[in-house]
């Protein structure tokens, strides 16, 4: 194993691999927007991708997506991994790359972890209140 191998390990992306998840990013935004998956889960469905993590070697990537509006992103994923080879056909027509990265379909569940966090943050604020003025007055 060479020393710049080992100083990657562990450590933050690349901006190479960083240009290169918004680059898949918005390609696969663009192809989701034209509406030609014909998986019925996907009709009508709104989706965003939220983020895309290449591999260091830029083969794989994951890409992290949600409903618009938020809500169970479940059954989405499912379709998405299985349109997942017409996705990468359709990637590989619009990106300039060496190699179209593989994809892996993942549920972004960071807008349901932010609204559970505020949602307790508020209520600790509102029991604070209530114990300093507990006549509500």
């Amino acid at each position: 194993m060479s020393a710049r191998s080992q100083t990657r390990r562990g450590s933050a992306p690349t901006q190479r691999a960083l240009r290169m998840g918004e680059v898949v990013r918005h390609a696969l935004s663009e192809i989701i927007a034209r509406g030609d998956l014909r998986d019925p889960a996907l009709s009508g469905q709104a989706i965003t991708v939220t983020e895309v993590r290449p591999s260091p070697d830029l083969r794989s990537a994951t890409v992290f997506v949600t409903p618009l509006g938020g809500g169970e992103a479940d059954d989405i994923v499912a379709a998405l991994k299985r349109a997942r080879g017409y996705l990468r056909a359709e990637l590989g027509r619009m990106i300039e790359a060496k190699f179209t990265p593989d994809l892996r379909f993942v549920a972004d569940k960071a807008f349901d972890q932010s609204q559970r966090i505020s949602h307790v943050l508020r209520k600790l604020s509102n029991d604070d209140v209530s114990e300093v003025n507990p006549d509500g007055a």
